[in-house]
This record gives structure tokens, sequence and C-alpha cells, in this order.
């Protein structure tokens, strides 16, 4: 990457509001996570026969909204405990590659990065899981098996900063790639709301991750700094953490993928 200057106003921008992207995020997560739980508290009023009292002789009626009910929820459930286990993988990535000593004693803002992405994580798996009780499924405490075989294989071989950003890249993509799909299969329109506001926090997080990949190859680790300086980034920095135009899901992990069994 040849040494171009920047538009260091676009980057100053940017730098800004990825700051700002997880704050804004998790009020939105917080706030389409207590919708549902009061629509879910509703719920299981009308399922225990709050609706009988009101409309005596409905059986037939409130038979099929349970029915309906049910029917739609458990796909919601399951894509709930599956987004929480690609975040309790990510927690557990996260803290073992912290701790290895290239990293720990390395790069420190490679480490101040996975410290404060880990934080979020958890954030993540503690509101997908307390959505997934509330709608009345079980809070999955497990990573995702598919994933969490991949990582099992990898983490032997991982021997340097770039290779823990390469197997960060994977989850955080497939993070990103599976809540985005989830907007479209969940049947709540708090769900959807609550997977639409965690899908650019991950999306955001690969990349971060992508441009540090970048400067890793490229020889300039001593770049990888907060603040930014733009004026030593090479032009392409600006682009490079974005290479799709939408966002794909053709990786998205299936619903059932890390539901509780």
């Amino acid at each position: 990457m040849g040494q171009e200057r920047v538009d260091t106003r676009l980057l100053e921008e940017l730098t800004e509001q990825a700051q700002d992207l997880n704050s804004d995020a998790l009020r939105i997560t917080r706030g389409a996570f207590e919708d549902f739980a009061e629509q879910a508290a509703a719920r299981r009023w009308w399922q225990r026969g709050g609706a009988l009292a009101v409309l005596a002789g409905g059986v037939a009626l409130l038979g099929t909204g349970r029915a309906a009910v049910a029917s739609g929820s458990t796909d919601d459930v399951m894509a709930l405990q599956t987004a929480a286990s690609i975040e309790n993988l990510a927690v557990s990535v996260y803290t073992t590659a912290a701790g290895l000593p290239f990293v720990k004693d390395g790069n420190k803002t490679v480490a101040a990065f996975l410290a404060k992405t880990t934080g979020q994580h958890q954030a993540h798996a503690q509101a997908f899981n307390a959505a997934a009780t509330q709608a009345g499924g079980k809070a999955q405490n497990n990573p995702d098996p598919k994933y969490a075989a991949i990582v099992k294989q990898t983490l032997p071989s991982i021997k340097t900063p770039a290779d823990v950003v390469k197997l960060a890249i994977t989850l955080e993509d497939v993070a990103a790639q599976t809540y985005t799909k989830n907007v479209s299969q969940v049947s709540d329109p708090q769900l959807r709301k609550l997977f639409a506001s965690v899908a650019p926090v991950e999306a955001q997080h690969r990349a971060v991750l992508l441009a540090v990949q970048a400067l890793l190859t490229g020889g300039h680790p001593e770049l990888i700094t907060i603040p930014v300086d733009p004026f030593k980034l090479p032009a392409a920095a600006g682009s490079v953490g974005f290479p799709d135009a939408f966002y794909p899901t053709k990786n998205a992990s299936p619903i059932s993928e890390g539901a509780v069994q």
C-alpha cells in the first residue's frame, strides 16, 4: 500500500462514528429487549388463560392463538440461542487470545481491542439469552458447535497476532452475517430490532480487524494505534475494512445451529 495522503476529515469522522456505534447499538438493544420482555409477559398471560377469562367461550380461538404463538416462538428461541452460542464462543476465543504472550506483551492496541470487544460480546450474549428465556426457552451457555470445532482445530496453529486477527475476523463475520439474516427470520418485531442493533457492531469489529490485518501483513504494526494518526496511514486504510457494498448473508449460521438440545 503506497503512502498516499488520505482524507483526514473523513477518517476522523469515521473514527468518531465507530466509537459511538456500539453505545448507540446497546441503547437500541436494551430498548428492544425491554419491549420484547413486555410483549412476552403479555403472551404468557394470554397462554395461562387470561384471554379465556375475558372471552368466555373463546376456547377454540384461544387454542389457535396458542398454537400460532408456540410455532412462531420456536424459531425465535432457536435464533436467540444460536446467537448466544456465537457470542459465547467469541468471548472464549478473545479471552484466550488476550492471554497469549505475543498479544499480551505485543501490540498494546490489539490487546486493548480484544479486551474491549470481549466485554461487548459478553453484553450481547446476555441480551440474547435474556430474550430467549423471556420467549420461554432456555439460556444457551455453550459455544456454537460448528465454529467451536473450527477454533479447536485452529488454536494450536496460532503463533502471531496476525493469526489471532484472522480467526477473529471469521467469528465477527459469521456473527454479522447471522444476525443480519435473523432480522428477516424471526417473527417478533422487537427481536428484529434486537438483531438489527447488534449486527452492525459485529460488522464494525470485522472492519477494524480487516484494517489491522492489512497493516500487519503489510509490515506496519506500528501504525496500529488509538487514536489513529491519519497522516501515517496508507490510502487503502480507508476502504480495506469495507469490501462489501451490502453485507452478505451466505455464510450465516442456521437458526438451529447453536440451539439448546
